[in-house]
């Protein structure tokens, strides 16, 4: 059997700080990070409005970058609508 005199070494006491610093900045960590993905601007991206999508976003790029016509814009941005409505 062990024998505890109660005499730490200064060992334990710098094991016992880095403890103490290691399980508080974690539970600091943890609250952080639950407050950041709660918060409205990191709920994900859902488009540009109401009802929006991150198709429509990408039609609306390749539109403005010159890819696709009015036309086919339009024509592929009622087909996306129609399938989510479906």
């Amino acid at each position: 059997m062990m024998y505890w005199d109660g005499n730490m070494g200064a060992w334990v006491y710098a094991l016992m700080v880095v403890g103490f610093v290691l399980f508080w900045g974690a539970i600091i960590a943890a609250i952080v990070l639950f407050a950041r993905s709660m918060s409205p601007g990191n709920r994900g991206r859902t488009g540009n409005g109401p009802g929006g999508s991150a198709a429509e976003d990408l039609l609306a790029e390749r539109f403005a970058r010159g890819d696709i016509d009015e036309t086919e814009y339009t024509a592929r941005l009622a087909a996306l609508r129609r399938a989510r409505g479906a």
